[in-house]
C-alpha cells in the first residue's frame, strides 16, 4: 500500500523515486534576527537588511558607499551590544526566533489535527531560517500549495511586500513551483483588535497604579514613503482607533506614535521617544506603552521601548513606566494567527 501523501509509482519507470504530494504548507514569516551578537553575525544581518531596496530607497551607488564604508564599520558593534541585552542565552538566539518558532508550533497544535494535509513552518525575511530554504523544505514534504503569512498586521512595502519579494525570488528558481497564496494584512481583524484590547486590560490590571494615558507605538517609515503612496500610516491609525473603541476609552487616552527612525530624513510623526520625553516634561507621571504593530517581542520592543524609552521617561521627570508585551505566542496571539490562517485557507481545506 502506498503511504499517505506519496504518489503511487506503479505507472512510473522502474527506479523512479516516490513523489510526495497533496500537502498544504503554511509559512509564517517575521522580519529576522542575527545568528549571534558578535561583529560578523551582526554585520551579515545588517548588510542583508539594509541592502533591501524596499527598506532603503536611495541612490544605490551612494547607499553602497554609506552602508559598506560607514555603517557596517561601526553599527554592528553597537547593535550587538543592544541584542546582548535581550538575547535568549538558553537557546543562543534572538527572542524573535524563539517566539516565531513557538507561534508556528502552536498553530500546528491548534489546526494540524483538523487536517492531515497541513504542514506548518516558519522563516525570517533576513537571516535564518531563510524563506527560500523553508519553501524548499515544505515542497520536499509534498506541499503543492503554500500559504505565505507575513507577520505584519499593518501593510507596508518595507515589511509585507518584501516578504513577498523574497518568496517570489525563491519561486523563480524552482522548476516545479507550489501554488502560492499570500495572506493579507489584518489591521481590523476582530480577533486581533480583541487580543490587543485584552492585552492592555490584563497587563494594566497587574499594576498597583493607573497610567494617565497609553501610547500605541508603531514602527515608523520615512515620510517620503507615505507620500509615495504607502498605506501603512492609515492602517496604524485604523488599528489604534478600533482598539480604543474596544476599550471604551475617550480620545486622548490611547495615543499613536511612531518609533525606530533611522538616518536624518523625516519619518512619520509623532515620534515615540520625543512624545515620551514631552509628556514627562509636561507633568505626566504615569505612562504605559504597547506596540500593536509587532506580533512578537524583539529588539524594537524589549530594548527600545521597555529600555530606552523607559529611561527617557524617568530622566525627563516621569515616575512610573510600564511596557505592555506583544501578543507573542499567548492564547490571544495564537487566536489571531489562527483566524488569519483559517480565513485564507478557505477553498483549499475546510477547518
Amino acid at each position: 500500500m502506498t503511504p499517505p501523501g506519496v504518489r503511487s509509482t506503479s505507472h512510473l519507470p522502474a527506479g523512479h523515486p516516490p513523489v510526495k504530494f497533496g500537502k498544504i504548507g503554511v509559512l509564517i514569516v517575521n522580519l529576522g534576527t542575527p545568528d549571534g551578537t558578535d561583529y560578523w553575525s551582526m554585520r551579515r544581518y545588517l548588510k542583508e537588511f539594509l541592502s533591501d531596496r524596499r527598506v532603503i530607497e536611495v541612490n544605490r551607488v551612494l547607499w553602497w558607499f554609506i552602508l559598506n564604508v560607514i555603517i557596517l564599520s561601526r553599527r554592528p558593534q553597537a547593535k550587538g551590544k543592544d541584542y546582548a541585552t535581550i538575547w535568549n542565552t538558553e537557546r543562543n538566539e534572538g527572542p524573535l526566533r524563539t517566539i516565531t518558532r513557538a507561534q508556528s508550533e502552536k498553530l500546528d497544535a491548534a489546526l494540524g489535527p483538523l487536517s492531515d494535509r497541513l504542514v506548518f513552518d516558519w522563516a525570517m525575511r533576513y537571516g535564518n531560517p531563510s524563506i527560500a530554504s523553508r519553501i524548499a523544505a515544505l515542497q520536499a514534504q509534498g506541499c503543492e500549495r503554500l500559504l505565505l503569512v507575513p507577520l505584519y498586521p499593518q501593510y507596508a512595502a518595507a515589511t509585507s511586500a518584501t516578504v513577498c519579494d523574497a518568496a517570489f525570488d525563491a519561486l523563480k528558481k524552482m522548476r516545479w513551483q507550489p501554488v502560492l497564496r499570500v495572506a493579507p494584512h489584518w489591521p481590523d481583524e476582530p480577533a486581533y483588535i480583541e487580543g490587543i484590547a485584552n492585552s492592555i486590560r490584563s497587563s494594566l490590571a497587574t499594576l498597583d497604579w493607573e497610567p494617565e494615558l497609553v501610547l500605541a507605538s508603531f514602527h515608523g517609515i520615512p515620510k517620503e514613503y507615505f507620500e509615495k503612496g504607502d498605506p501603512y500610516h492609515c492602517y496604524c491609525y485604523q488599528t489604534t482607533r478600533l482598539v480604543r473603541e474596544a476599550l471604551g476609552w475617550p480620545e486622548g487616552k490611547l495615543r499613536l506614535t511612531f518609533q525606530s527612525r533611522f538616518g536624518k530624513a523625516e519619518w512619520l510623526q509623532p515620534y515615540t521617544d520625543k512624545t515620551v520625553e514631552a509628556l514627562a516634561q509636561s507633568g505626566v507621571k504615569r505612562l504605559a506603552v504597547i506596540t500593536p504593530g509587532f506580533v512578537a517581542d524583539c529588539l524594537e520592543t524589549l530594548e527600545e521601548i521597555a529600555g530606552e524609552n523607559a529611561e527617557i521617561f524617568h530622566h525627563s521627570g516621569g515616575e512610573k513606566f510600564h511596557f505592555i508585551p506583544c501578543l507573542n505566542d499567548t492564547p490571544d496571539g495564537i487566536k489571531v494567527l489562527e483566524a488569519v490562517v483559517r480565513r485564507e485557507l478557505k477553498g483549499w481545506v475546510e477547518l
